[in-house]
C-alpha cells in the first residue's frame, strides 16, 4: 500500500503528458517537469487562439486561466459572475462546451436533487471545472503550493481540489459523466455520483480522515430511496461498513466494473 500510494501521488503531481513523463523516467526525478508543465499550458493558451472560432477568444482563455482559482475555493463552483468586469452566463455561452470539446477540461454539473435519472436532474448554469490532466492542475499553482506538493508530497492542501481532479478523470475515462450535489438547508454536499441499473451510488473524495457527515445523511433510506449504499475514497484500504465501501484513490478506475459487478451478485 505504501508503495502504491507513493506511486500514485507522483502520477498526480506529474500527469499523463508524454513529454513530462518521459522528463520524470529520465531523470528520475520532479526536475524539469514544472517547466515542461508550464509551457504546456502556454501552449493550450495559443491553441485557444489559434483554433477558436465563432466564439470570443478572450472570453474563453478567462475562462481557462481561472479553473484553479475556482478549485481554491471552499465550494470549488466555477462562477462566471466574477471572472470580469460585468460578465454574464449568457456572454460565455459556448466557451466552456469549446474547452470541454477540446479536451481541456472536464465539467462537473451540480444535481437538482440526489435521486435518478441524471440526465435533466441538474443545473447547467452550476457546475465545476476541473483539468483534464492534474499534473497541469499542479502546474497551475502558486509558487509557495509548489514546493510543499513536490518537496513534502503534501496534496491536501489544495482543499481536496487535487483529489477531486484526478477522480473526476478517472471517472470520466471509464464513461461516466460528472455530477456534484451541494445544499445548504440542510447542508448536505457530495463530490459525485455514479448509477447502476436501479440505484444512484454517492462518491465522496476525501483529502483527509474527517467524518462523512453528508454521505451518512443520503444513506438514509427514508429521504434517498434511490441511494442503497455508498463509496468514499481516500488514502484508506479496503473496506465495507454496511453502509459505504471504502476504496483506495488509485483503484478508482475499477470503479466502473466494480458497481456492475456488484449489481450482477447482488452484494
Amino acid at each position: 500500500m505504501d508503495v502504491l500510494f507513493g506511486l500514485f501521488r507522483d502520477y498526480v503531481t506529474i500527469g499523463g503528458m508524454p513529454e513530462v513523463v518521459n522528463s520524470y523516467i529520465k531523470n528520475n526525478n520532479f526536475s524539469g517537469t514544472l517547466a515542461i508543465q508550464r509551457q504546456l499550458l502556454k501552449d493550450y493558451e495559443e491553441d485557444i487562439t489559434k483554433y477558436v472560432e465563432g466564439l470570443d477568444k478572450a472570453k474563453v482563455k478567462a475562462v481557462y486561466n481561472h479553473i484553479s482559482t475556482f478549485l481554491a475555493k471552499e465550494n470549488k463552483r466555477f462562477q462566471i459572475t466574477k471572472i470580469g468586469k460585468n460578465a454574464r452566463n449568457r456572454d460565455y455561452v459556448g466557451c466552456v462546451e469549446w474547452l470541454a470539446d477540446a479536451g481541456v477540461i472536464n465539467v462537473c454539473y451540480c444535481l437538482n436533487q440526489p435521486e435518478l435519472p441524471l440526465k435533466g436532474n441538474y443545473d447547467p448554469k452550476l457546475y465545476k471545472i476541473y483539468y483534464k490532466d492534474t499534473g497541469l492542475l499542479i502546474a497551475s499553482l502558486d509558487e509557495e503550493a509548489q514546493e510543499d506538493l513536490r518537496a513534502n508530497k503534501n496534496l491536501g492542501t489544495y482543499k481536496g481540489a487535487v483529489y477531486e481532479n484526478i477522480v473526476g478523470d478517472m471517472l470520466v475515462k471509464q464513461g461516466y459523466n460528472l455530477y456534484y450535489y451541494n445544499n445548504d438547508r440542510p447542508a448536505l454536499e457530495m463530490d459525485f455520483f455514479v448509477r447502476d441499473a436501479d440505484s444512484l451510488i454517492p462518491v465522496e473524495v476525501k483529502a483527509n480522515d474527517n467524518a462523512t457527515a453528508s454521505l451518512n445523511n443520503l444513506l438514509k433510506e427514508d429521504k434517498y430511496p434511490d441511494i442503497k449504499y455508498g463509496i468514499k475514497l481516500g488514502y484508506k484500504n479496503i473496506g465495507f461498513n454496511g453502509k459505504f465501501y471504502t476504496f483506495p484513490y488509485f483503484l478508482t478506475f475499477l470503479l466502473k466494473r466494480f458497481v456492475a459487478e456488484r449489481g450482477r451478485f447482488g452484494k
